[in-house]
């Protein structure tokens, strides 16, 4: 494959798509590569494509750059689609957080799991259906590499609404957790072998080693020695549990009944309630930044991202070998989780394409705790497939932080709450409130 053509789907994400360009026009065999741009809003997309020149110049790369607000035209005859996308924008992510808290429900990030991450599935869906029916259309053999939240929920929705069988969730919560983890243990992270499984955001580090040491009891020692470490949430489940999650613990925290629900283990754990209010208040400054910078001529910082799409998407073309974590559907990859979940494994890359590889069975309590998690993700999206909002509010119930929090009344009283505010949004089906 020659001058593969790689097109970004939501675009407008400007900081998040920089990072990414940054990482692919620094291999040499990609700088001649036909890159799309698509995004609804002509703002941003204008801001991207500017973004995307200038960063193209930054790394000596000659692509040819196109924008599109039409999403087919952008798509005809990709290699690549990459999907950025967060439907709703920052007025929906303050719903989800502004919501249930007036009914004493503490989120962390809600991006995932939890009330959050059930209506930001839901709101993603019937865009995710389009997406896929005009891939399907113009680009059947292209890659779909999906960074959009709820990442697990949105891969088993997408492979069951739409039929497609080239799509992959890519998250970097392993690479940076085991890189975190080496430069907290003292080894260097090229030379560490590492294994994890599990699913996304809540996967755990199975093997962790440096020349034959096993380097958990570098990292026990450390935690014993200071109660500072012991007061995160992700430390606290890797003491009870045995094995280290791979995303943080504001993340973490999120996705088990035993912490968000309780005054005093957030304080104990430093757990910062509503965080990811501030990081999208943050995103929207730094989008305001570059949009001013390059349309005053100012320098832009190009910094690379260590992304696996640039990684995966480099592989293909030139053959070379690399192994990635990707989110994809089960089907017998990890024995003890429910097939039609979606599973966060090392995958094989090179000119064939993407290949999971099998990780066997997990520890029994690992296992246990991700069955409850791609529970709640099997009811959000039988509710979108079926038609059936009855199933929202079962997501909800079964949701283990909504379940240790709220009553079941209430639980439906703030399921109907949020149908009503992201209704808009929604698939017709789905908008109506119910009663029990």
């Amino acid at each position: 494959m020659t001058a593969p053509k790689v097109v970004l789907v939501g675009a407008g994400s400007v900081v998040f798509t920089q990072g990414l360009l940054a990482d692919l026009f620094s291999f040499p065999e990609l700088r001649a590569a036909r890159i799309a741009l698509h995004d609804i809003d002509p703002e941003r997309l204008a801001t991207a494509e500017a973004a995307t020149r200038y960063i193209a110049d930054r790394r000596g790369a000659r692509p040819e750059v196109s924008a599109h607000t039409d999403r087919r035209m952008a798509l005809a005859d990709a290699d690549f689609v990459l999907n950025l996308v967060q439907i709703g924008m920052n007025e929906a992510t303050r719903t989800d957080f502004d919501v249930p808290a007036r009914y004493g429900l503490s989120q962390t990030i809600g991006d995932t799991l939890g009330i959050g991450g059930i209506f930001r599935a839901l709101r993603t869906f019937p865009f995710l259906k389009a997406l896929g029916e005009d891939i399907l259309a113009v680009c059947p053999d292209a890659w779909l590499l999906n960074y959009t939240n709820p990442m697990a929920m949105n891969v088993q929705y997408l492979t069951e609404a739409t039929g497609l069988d080239r799509v992959v969730g890519l998250c970097h919560s392993v690479h940076w957790t085991l890189h975190d983890l080496c430069r907290l243990v003292g080894a260097p992270f090229d030379e560490v072998t590492f294994t994890a499984a599990g699913v996304n955001h809540q996967a755990w580090v199975l093997r962790f080693e440096h020349r034959g040491e096993n380097l958990y009891r570098r990292l026990d020692a450390l935690i014993d020695d200071d109660p500072q470490l012991r007061r995160r949430a992700r430390v606290d489940m890797y003491r009870r549990l045995g094995y280290f999650p791979t995303e943080t613990s504001e993340h973490s925290s999120e996705y088990v009944p035993w912490y968000l629900g309780r005054r005093e283990e957030i304080e104990r754990l430093r757990l910062p309630v509503g965080a990811y209010l501030g990081i999208s208040d943050e995103n929207l400054t730094a989008y305001a930044d570059t949009r001013d910078a390059l349309a005053a001529g100012s320098a832009l910082t190009v910094e690379g991202t260590m992304e696996y799409a640039p990684q995966i998407i480099h592989s293909v073309v030139t053959g070379r070998p690399r192994a990635v974590y990707g989110n994809v559907p089960n089907r017998g990859l990890i024995e003890n989780l429910p097939d039609r979940g979606t599973v966060e494994v090392p995958c094989l890359v090179d000119g064939s394409g993407i290949r999971p590889t099998r990780a066997g069975r997990l520890p029994a309590q690992l296992a246990a705790l991700n069955r409850a998690y791609l529970s709640v993700n099997d009811l959000v999206v039988r509710a979108a497939l079926e038609d059936d909002p009855r199933h929202i509010r079962h997501a909800a119930m079964v949701d283990p932080a909504t379940a240790a929090a709220l009553p079941v009344e209430r639980i439906w009283d703030l399921c109907d709450e949020m149908v009503q505010a992201h209704a808009a949004l929604l698939q017709p089906s789905l908008r109506a409130p119910l009663s029990a």
